[in-house]
């Protein structure tokens, strides 16, 4: 009980900062708080939150991934690829040739980490190197620009359009759509199924987990392959809205979603953390790069913030480890 109304704390807080922020940037420039704008924003942040899903399932079952843009990267290379060789191909084949291969890649991670009890930093670190070496030794760094039709189709795609007084269209982009149907499917799936519960127990305590009766193994590989699968469908995402594949253009960018779950209230210890923090997390870190753009501030100091965010979260989630357990001996000693 005690960490659900921690968590539920810092999503207060983290609303409110959301909030605060907006309102502070809207004064810097008035457009900022339109819906043209708002829409724009959550679109150009769709990769992240759909990263960010990953990453809170991984670091709330105790483990950690730094390899997953690479594998972002590596899949939308070989996608776009395959697509170009294909004389018909389409978007769905697209997703699903994605998925399947971020799978794949994923489930070499889990089945390092569990089989052979490796620390899942080290693993993904390697494996990260590992598959962004191959596709830059394969592809010799190659840009590909031409990219088939049906990806900007995707991107371009909206659940709700609107025409400004320019003539212009904006409105709910589909991508953005499916981040947040995600994020519900995610939500439902941690609370009401058996094996979510089991990801926050393996986090928890992988003994006490074991001991319940939950697959330590069952658990870690889903999480990874769930890891890589939204890898890969963040690829395509990439793809359609930047109509490019430029091998460096993701990878550098984990520790800002690892940032903004961590912010969210995900504990690196496992055993914390929710699909609306880390939402909050991803949005705050957007509004946050939008107001130092709109300031003219280097885009260096985003990662200075992103260092201290990291570091004051973790040191948060320590603290407030430390009072429970202090609070658990308080109740034993009083009992006794």
């Amino acid at each position: 009980m005690a960490g659900n109304s921690i968590l539920k704390h810092r999503e207060a807080v983290l609303a409110a900062l959301v909030v605060v922020l907006a309102l502070g940037t809207s004064l810097i420039n008035p457009n900022f708080l339109t819906l043209e704008n708002i829409t724009d924003l959550l679109k150009a942040n769709t990769v992240s939150g759909i990263f960010s899903l990953g990453v809170l399932m991984v670091i709330v079952s105790g483990g950690f991934d730094v390899s997953f843009t690479a594998i972002a990267q590596v899949t939308q290379y070989a996608i776009v690829l395959l697509m170009l060789e294909r004389t018909e191909g389409n978007i769905y084949l697209a997703i699903l040739a994605a998925v399947f291969f971020g799978i794949v890649l994923g489930l070499i991670n889990g089945a390092i980490i569990h089989y052979y009890n490796m620390p899942a930093i080290i693993v993904t670190i390697a494996t990260q190197s590992l598959y962004y070496g191959i596709m830059y030794v394969v592809t010799r760094g190659r840009q590909i620009n031409d990219i088939p039709s049906f990806f900007w189709s995707f991107s371009n795609a909206k659940v709700v359009e609107f025409t400004s007084p320019a003539g212009g269209t904006y409105g709910l982009s589909l991508i953005t759509a499916l981040w947040f149907i995600l994020a519900v499917i995610l939500y439902v799936f941690l609370r009401h199924s058996k094996l979510g519960r089991s990801i926050y127990a393996v986090g928890g305590s992988r003994i006490s987990a074991e001991r319940i009766g939950f697959n330590l193994a069952h658990t870690t590989l889903f999480v990874y392959a769930a890891m890589g699968a939204l890898a890969g469908l963040a690829g395509v995402v990439h793809v359609s809205i930047v109509q490019s594949v430029i091998p460096s253009s993701i990878v550098g960018s984990e520790l800002q979603v690892i940032a903004a779950v961590v912010l969210g209230g995900a504990s690196v210890t496992g055993g914390k953390g929710t699909v609306l923090g880390a939402f909050l997390g991803v949005l705050l870190l957007a509004i946050l790069s939008n107001s130092l753009t709109l300031l003219r501030i280097s885009s260096y100091y985003s990662n200075v913030f992103t260092g201290l965010i990291i570091l004051i979260s973790v040191t948060a989630n320590a603290i407030q480890v430390q009072r429970q357990r202090r609070q658990r001996v308080r109740v034993q000693i009083d009992k006794a």
